[in-house]
Order: C-alpha cells, then structure tokens, then sequence
C-alpha cells in the first residue's frame, strides 16, 4: 500500500518537470507558444498542489476511521490471523484486511475503500452473516464465514476466507468415483436365436458382446455375463454421466445388430446410482430394469433416491410369443379366487370398452368358480355406454356395483382385481383399492414410476394388445371359465378398440386370442354396433379435425366444445388426424370442468407415451394421453408444443449420433 502512495506523489511531480522542461524549450521557438505553456504549467502546479492537500486530508481521515474501527490490538490480531480476513464498513465499503487476504484472494492488488460488489458481484454480505457460503475465486475454491458487529461508531461485518480448495477437490473426486450398478438384459434374445441360422446364433453373440465391452472400454469400469441374456456392469459414477450425457448411444448400437436382416436386437439397463452401498445400488438396478422392461424395453433407466430418468424407448417392442407366464399367473389367480370371500373387480376413470370387456371377463371366471363378484363402475362417467346398456339387456346390471356402495362389500379377504391400469390414482375409486388388503393387477400400458406396489400379482405385458388380450389368454388357462357369447363379445370390443380394428399393436397372439373369442361365439356386427355413436359426436369430431394445425409433422387441435361424448369424439378426432399425409402424430386438447384432456396417436413413429409423460401422462407408442389440472386451454397447448420440441430435439441428437456412427 506504501508503494501505491508514493505512487501518487511521484507520477504529478514527474508530469509537472516534464510540461516545466517543454515549457522553457518553447521559449526558443516561439514566444507567444511560450506564453502559452507558461500558463497551463501555472495552472497544473496549482491544481496538484490543491488535490495533494485534498487527497492528504482525506486519507488521514480515513486512516482516523480505520484506527477508530480497529484498535492496534485488534489488527495486529488480524494481520497476523492465520486465514485470509476483510472487513467492511455499514456501507460495504473495505476498510481492512490483512496481509494474507491481499496475497490469496486478490493475488496482490489493493481495494480499500472499494465497494464490497466488486469482489464479488454475485453475493451480499447479509448472506454471508446468515450461514457460509462457498465461492470461486481466482481459481481456488473458499468458504466464507461473515460476522456483523455493531460499535459505537457504526456497523462493521468481518468476513473471513477458508481456502478448501484441496478439500472440495477431493469431495469432487470423492463423487466422480463412486460406484454404480446396472443390470442389461437382451430384450429379446430367444426371438432372436429363433429366426437366425445356426452359423448366425453365435455371432449375433458375439457381436453384442463387442458393443458392450467397446463401451465399457472407454471406462474404468467392467461388465461380465450372468447368463445367455444377462449382464452386470459396474461404473463409476463419471462414466455414468457421459453415458447419460449421450443418452446412453449403446443402445443404438445394439440395434444395428439384426438377424438376418430380419429382426434388430433391442438392450434394456437398469442402473443403480447414488446408494449408501453396493447392496442398495444393486437392489436399485433391478428396479430400474424391471421398470425399463415394464416400459416396452430398449431403453435405460436410471434409479436414484430422487427417482427415475429414462433414456430411448424408440422402438414398438418385440412381441412375447411364450405363454409361460399367462399359464402360471392363471394357476395363481385361480387359487387367490378360491381363497377370498368375494372379488371386486375394477378398471381407470372413465373406463373404456376395453377396461370394462377385461371385466366383463374377470367377472364371468370368477363367478363360474362359485365366488361372488361386482365389477366396480361409476356409470356416469364411464365411456363404454354401449356395453353398459348391452349389460342390462343381458341382465347382468347386478353385476355392476358404484365405487361409494362397494365400500361396504369390502373385507379381511376381498380380492381387488384392477384391469387396464396400474396407476393408483387413475382408478375409479382410490377408496376401494386403499380398504383392499389383497390386490391383483392385470395392465399393458407401459409402466409408470407411480405405480402399484402392493399387488399380490402384477401381471403386466407392455407387449400385449389390450387388457381384454390379457385376460382372453388368462381366461384359456382358467378352468371352467364358462365364457358364454356377450362375455366374447365384450372381450373383443376391447381388443378392436385398442388395436383400432386390428390396425395397431397387433401381434400373433393378438389373433390368437380374437380366434378363441370368435369360437366362443363372439359376433362381429355386434361389436362393432359398439362403436356407434351419434351425429352430434360425429359432427364434434368433424370439427376438431377441420380446427386442426400442423408443427412439427404432429396435428394438433384445441377444441371449445363440450359435452358428455367429449372424450370418445376427441379419441376418434385424433385418430382421424393420422389420414393425413405428413402427419406423424396427432393430439387433440378439451377442456372440461377445469381440466384439459389430450389424446395422442401416431403411426409409430413418433414415441407420444414419451411426450405425454413429459407433461404428466403416459400411454403406448402409438396412443397415450394426460390430464393437466389447474391450467388453460392455451397455457395446455404451450406445454404440449414444448413436449414436442424437446422430443423432437432429442430424436434429432439420437439420429444424428446414429448417422454419424458415435459409439
């Protein structure tokens, strides 16, 4: 600080002898320039003189305020504290620090009487008084500890710097390194090796095997078989955030790995990150896995304490064509039947003809087993008014019970079998599903993060159809099921509504269980009667599709209209908007009683269950929808045009990556 001072005294005095030296050479040259010279060296001397006094003045009042702040005790404490200290006057301004602090922190420079925001323009001293902050400066990493003191003579906030620089660069190596789990499983290696050659089988093997250790190569970590289709693979955690960074690329690459050219192979991973050990991180790999297969496959998901991420699901999925499972869930099933006191048998809100149909036949194989069974509805809001009235015609009305009269019917041994969904907050009645102690699930939707966990049986095949697929295969395996003509009928109104008439998400088993139906007796003329409507709803879904507007190769219509069909029109609308040429996906936006509904549909390809998750719904592939509470028509579109942009955006990333060959 000395040198700075003198600074001050010798720079005017050297300025003043070089204008005095040009002042006399001017006599010289010409007199009148001389004259000239003559007086602004006057007027310099003078002002110097005027501005040294001035500048003296203030300074030894300021030396007076710093002697006054500080007694010669206290900064020689200070100077000599061994951490970098400031303090600042009531008004922010520096008024001192120590010689430690001049060295570290402002790598020699000097700022008394400068404003506390221009060290660190970001924070207040308030924040600093109220808890420690952590800050960068010069590249070294400092927790600041503040203190306010009030003297006599005014307020003052000592601030004082701890360099943890070595500490919080080992806490980030700390967190770089540590370990996670994930779990990978070939989705569909036996429907692989079953269309491939023999000379192929191996080398379909091997080839996935070389992806996956060409991944895990440019890592820390390692990853070994745990059978024909499994693996484990262990990483560190800074691994884990490039492959999350590149949205897991393995994927893609596992893809381009075909049969033939017939099929591409798909991986699925669950990883596990952020447990207290290996133990937990590995427990939560497996959920993240059976999450990932739950969701259709050919993805990663991601489990951490703060929940679920997931990365692709740009596939359909590849069709399950072993009846294993259906044939050990029945046998399951049968014997949690004949266990209970009576079964209550319950599909989402505003069921539709395929929760209802998958009912429908729960109902019939319970009922033959000798056991009394309702099929919990709300009438009112239900969307199959069709099979509603079917059911009274065959009377079967009794069957039918409302979730606030089925309370009453609940027991200690109760049986809830819920179809068509596996959320708990999309049921008809969350009441009814919270007194049941003993829950079945039977569901293709892809599953969700909020879904339920305490099922006795969760039957879930994101591959299948429709739930009343589901339940037609469960039906074939359950002895005397005594499924007469309306129960096949409303079996397969659900499985052509789904598959809308047999268009989508239809595989062989699909047919299979629609040929069982039709020997049963199931009439198509009937079933389709199921789908009439009426010309008002036929003119609300003419109207939707004429309001329609295009972004991004997806139609997308808000309507104003309203109406008890709302839901069934807005269906159909989108699926109508698919016609057009250039559409990849449609959805269609209306509002009732201060919710706004969308439906989406695609062709295939656009992924809307990923769109629609992103704004709080979910779905399949080609069909999904969401309900925004609390928000507007406008404010609804505004979300989902943003869900489109950010899916599209990284559909662009995945298929620039594949293009470009980035492993």
């Amino acid at each position: 600080m000395k040198k700075h001072i003198r600074l001050l005294t010798v720079v005017p005095i050297a300025l003043l002898a070089v204008l005095a030296v040009m002042t006399l050479l001017s006599w010289f040259w010409n007199p009148y320039i001389f004259i000239v010279f003559a007086a602004l060296f006057a007027i310099a001397t003078l002002a110097t003189v005027w501005l040294n006094v001035r500048f003296q003045h203030h300074f030894y009042r300021y030396l007076e305020k710093i002697s006054q702040s500080l007694n010669m005790i206290d900064q020689d404490v200070l100077n000599h504290f061994p951490l970098p200290t400031m303090v600042l006057g009531s008004d922010t301004k520096v008024v001192w620090y120590n010689d430690l602090f001049r060295r570290k922190v402002l790598q020699g420079r000097d700022v008394f009487g400068g404003k506390f925001s221009r060290i660190l323009p970001d924070l207040t001293v308030e924040d600093m008084v109220e808890k420690p902050i952590s800050i960068k400066l010069e590249g070294r990493y400092y927790t600041v500890y503040g203190a306010r003191t009030d003297q006599e003579n005014g307020l003052f906030y000592t601030l004082y710097f701890v360099d943890d620089t070595t500490l919080k660069a080992t806490y980030e190596e700390y967190q770089k390194s540590r370990p996670t789990v994930a779990l990978a499983v070939i989705d569909n290696m036996e429907e692989l090796l079953q269309t491939a050659k023999d000379s192929e089988r191996a080398q379909i093997q091997g080839q996935i095997e070389t992806i996956l250790e060409h991944w895990i190569g440019k890592t820390t970590g390692f990853f070994r078989r745990l059978g024909n289709d499994r693996f484990l693979i262990m990483l560190e955690e800074r691994h884990l955030e490039e492959a999350v960074k590149g949205r897991f690329s393995v994927l893609d690459r596992v893809r381009e790995v075909t049969a033939g050219g017939r099929m591409s192979a798909t991986l699925s991973i669950g990883v596990g990150r952020g447990g207290e050990s290996f133990h937990e991180c590995e427990e939560m790999a497996r959920q993240a896995l059976d999450m990932a297969l739950g969701r259709g496959g050919d993805q990663a998901a991601v489990r951490s304490k703060d929940g679920y991420e997931f990365y692709g699901g740009v596939s359909k999925g590849v069709e399950k064509r072993t009846r294993v499972r259906s044939r050990i869930i029945a046998s399951a099933l049968s014997e949690l039947i004949d266990g209970s006191s009576n079964v209550l048998i319950m599909g989402h809100k505003g069921s539709d003809l395929d929760a209802l149909g998958a009912a429908v036949g729960m109902y019939r194989a319970v009922v033959s087993r000798g056991k009394d069974a309702r099929i919990v509805v709300n009438r009112k809001t239900s969307l199959a008014q069709s099979l509603l009235r079917r059911m009274d015609q065959e009377n079967m009305g009794r069957a039918l019970v409302e979730p606030i009269d089925a309370l009453d019917m609940i027991d200690d041994q109760t049986l809830l079998i819920v179809v068509d969904t596996h959320r708990p907050d999309f049921l008809d009645s969350v009441e009814v599903y919270r007194q049941c102690e003993h829950v079945v699930v039977i569901d293709h939707h892809r599953k969700m993060v909020e879904h339920i966990d305490n099922a006795v049986i969760f039957f879930h095949e994101p591959f299948a159809s429709s739930a009343c697929e589901m339940v037609t295969e469960l039906l074939q395996y359950m002895t005397s099921p005594g499924l007469g003509r309306f129960e096949a009928e409303a079996l397969l109104a659900g499985i052509m509504l789904d598959t809308k008439d047999f268009v989508f998400r239809t595989g062989v088993r699909t047919f299979e269980a629609a040929a069982f139906l039709r020997r049963k007796g199931a009439d198509t003329v009937a079933v389709k009667k199921m789908f009439s409507g009426s010309v008002d709803s036929y003119q609300k879904k003419a109207m939707m599709v004429t309001e329609a507007e295009i972004y991004r190769n997806c139609a997308i219509s808000c309507s104003r209209l309203s109406g008890t069909d709302m839901r069934i029109s807005a269906a159909q609308a989108a699926d109508e908007l698919l016609n057009i040429d250039g559409v990849d996906a449609s959805f269609v936006l209306y509002s009732e009683n201060n919710v706004v509904f969308v439906s989406g549909r695609s062709m295939g390809l656009v992924n809307v269950q990923i769109i629609m998750e992103s704004i709080g719904g979910g779905g399949h592939l080609t069909m999904a929808g969401a309900q925004l509470s609390g928000v507007g028509l406008e404010d609804a579109r505004q979300q989902l045009l943003k869900a489109i942009d950010t899916y599209q955006e990284n559909r662009a990333i995945e298929s620039g990556r594949i293009d470009g060959k980035d492993g």
